[in-house]
């Protein structure tokens, strides 16, 4: 894809993901539950577009269809997650936003493609694991980050207020 065309590509990319991982998430539902829903649906848009934010330049739109189908399956897995665990996470944020923000960082380092805008290569066009590392250590350094930075804010709920 030349630079002039970038602007075009990224979009393309996050409607790509976007739709598909609607349909992963909604193909696991049918799966595990026996039914899609309406809320699976909107769920698993959300999932595509959180997935595909770091990656909508790195990726060709086949890349794309990929990330999307692989983020809404992992994002419904991970949101199902959360009775058997009994955590609360009304908005499904974990479920959503960390996994499908976490899967998408680290896909880049899997199907980034030289033609795309950025210009990096994945695993899979021969880069190795160098960006995948580079993704990870990146992913898990901002939630190491976002954890401390939170528990320095919000107040633990043993101590009075």
């Amino acid at each position: 894809m030349k630079l002039g065309n970038a602007a075009s590509g990224v979009v393309l990319n996050t409607f790509t993901a976007t739709c598909s991982a609607m349909l992963g998430r909604l193909l696991v539902e049918k799966l595990r539950d026996g039914h899609p829903t309406s809320l699976g649906a909107a769920s698993g848009a959300i999932a595509g577009l959180v997935a595909i934010t770091p990656s909508c330049g790195a990726l060709s739109p086949l890349g794309a269809l990929a990330l999307g189908a692989i983020g809404g399956a992992v994002c419904a897995l991970a949101v199902g997650l959360k009775c058997k665990f009994g955590y609360d996470d009304s908005l499904d944020v974990v479920g959503i936003h960390l996994v499908g923000g976490l899967t998408g960082t680290l896909l880049v380092g899997i199907l980034a493609t030289p033609d795309a805008p950025n210009g990096v290569d994945g695993l899979l066009y021969g880069g190795g694991l160098s960006l995948l590392g580079k993704q990870a250590v990146g992913a898990f350094a901002v939630m190491l980050c976002s954890f401390a930075v939170a528990w320095l804010v919000v107040p633990a709920p043993w101590t009075p207020s």
